[in-house]
């Protein structure tokens, strides 16, 4: 009942080949095709794919996610706004409490990195749906192998309970030749 439903479901991609027994029968057993494309590389290819702009923008989302990016952005404000603050009066360039510079160069890193970032952050989605499609690719072959594996197994329970049989007939003529 298994067999042929895996033979029916699996009709394309199995061929029956004929096993021939110590005994002189044969049976028709599947042989799986394996007839599936290599795995990809979906890293490499996703990487070959990227222009140079989007590499670019890739390395800056990296970096300006990282929390090192934090830091130093966190270490520049404090100190900016640490030495316009206790500094004496004629040596601070960014009077506060506006601190119009400090904000000015904020607002261009952040009006700059922004975009660079969402463009990295797309990047980074088509990189994990190529994977995900890879992924799917990869579970669909196991699937298949796990079946083929499945099916081996049961044809090789029947050669043995074949060879089970055939070792009873063995006996029972041994016992009729003593029983004669």
């Amino acid at each position: 009942m298994l067999r042929e439903a895996l033979l029916n479901r699996f009709k394309d991609d199995c061929t029956l080949v004929e096993h021939r027994f110590g005994d002189g029968t044969s049976k028709l057993i599947p042989h799986w095709k394996h007839a599936h494309p290599p795995v990809r590389d979906v890293n490499k290819q996703v990487r070959e794919s990227f222009s140079p702009l989007e590499r670019v923008a890739l390395a800056v989302t990296v970096r300006v996610g990282s929390a090192g990016f934090f830091i130093i952005i966190a270490v520049w404000t404090i100190v900016w706004l640490l030495y316009n603050v206790l500094a004496p009066a004629r040596l601070r360039f960014d009077p506060g409490p506006a601190f119009v510079l400090w904000l000015f160069i904020s607002n261009m890193l952040q009006i700059l990195l922004m975009p660079l970032i969402m463009v990295g952050q797309n990047l980074l989605n088509r990189h994990a749906e190529v994977r995900a499609d890879a992924d799917f690719e990869v579970n669909q072959k196991a699937e298949q192998e796990v079946e083929a594996i499945l099916l081996h197994l049961e044809h090789q329970a029947a050669a043995i309970e074949h060879q089970g049989e055939l070792t009873l007939q063995i006996l029972r003529r041994l016992e009729n030749q003593a029983a004669s």
